[in-house]
C-alpha cells in the first residue's frame, strides 16, 4: 500500500492555508492581516491589494478557524475533484474567492479571512453530486433550507463571522452545480 495524493487542489489548498497559519504565528500574527485577507477597502494603487481579494481564503485567524473550515473542504473537495475534475474545482474556488473578497469590499464594512465561502461553495456544489438535466435535487433543497436560512437568520449578529460570505459561497456552489456540467455527466 501507498500513500496517494488523490484530490491535488483539496490537498495543496490545505497544506498551503496550514503553511500560513503556522508562518503567522512564526512572525507574530502579521502575515495573514496583510497578505491573506481582505480589508473593508482597497489601495488600488497597491498591486498586493489585487491579490489578497483571492488570496483571503488561505488566510485563518487561529487552529479552531482552519480545522472548521477544513474538516469540511477535506470531506467535500475529493468528491468534487473526482466529479468536476482539479482544473474545474480550482477554477471554481478561485471565482467564489474572488467573489466574495471584492463583494465584501463593495458593501460591507468589515474584514474578509478565511476559506468558508469556499466551504459553503462546497457543500452546496456537492447536493448536486448525481443531479440530471431537467431535475432539482432534493439534497440540494434541503441543504439550502439549513444551511443558507440559517445564514441568512443570522447575517445581522456582531459575531466576527462573514455570514454575507457564506451565502455567497453558497450562491456560487448553487450556480456551478447548475450550470457545470461534472466529467461523468
Amino acid at each position: 500500500m501507498r500513500i496517494s495524493y488523490n484530490a491535488p487542489v483539496t490537498l495543496t489548498f490545505a497544506l498551503v492555508s496550514t503553511a500560513v497559519l503556522v508562518l503567522d504565528m512564526f512572525f507574530g500574527r502579521t502575515l495573514s492581516s496583510t497578505v491573506f485577507s481582505v480589508g473593508a477597502s482597497i489601495d488600488t494603487s497597491n498591486p498586493v491589494e489585487y491579490l489578497r481579494l483571492v488570496a483571503h481564503v488561505a488566510g485563518h485567524a487561529d487552529w479552531n478557524h482552519l480545522m472548521s473550515n477544513f474538516a469540511f473542504i477535506l470531506l467535500l473537495g475529493p468528491i468534487l475533484e473526482e466529479k468536476y475534475g482539479s482544473p474545474s474545482l480550482i477554477v471554481m474556488m478561485t471565482i467564489t474567492a474572488l467573489i466574495t473578497g471584492v463583494l465584501n469590499v463593495l458593501f460591507l464594512s468589515t474584514g474578509l479571512m478565511g476559506a468558508s465561502g469556499i466551504v459553503f461553495m462546497m457543500i452546496l456544489l456537492v447536493s448536486f453530486t448525481n443531479f440530471r438535466k431537467g431535475e432539482i435535487p432534493l439534497t440540494f433543497i434541503l441543504i439550502v433550507a439549513l444551511y443558507l436560512t440559517r445564514e441568512i437568520l443570522t447575517a445581522m449578529q456582531t459575531d466576527g463571522i462573514s455570514q454575507f460570505a457564506h451565502i455567497l459561497g453558497g450562491v456560487c456552489g448553487s450556480l456551478f452545480g447548475f450550470l457545470k456540467p461534472s466529467r461523468q455527466g
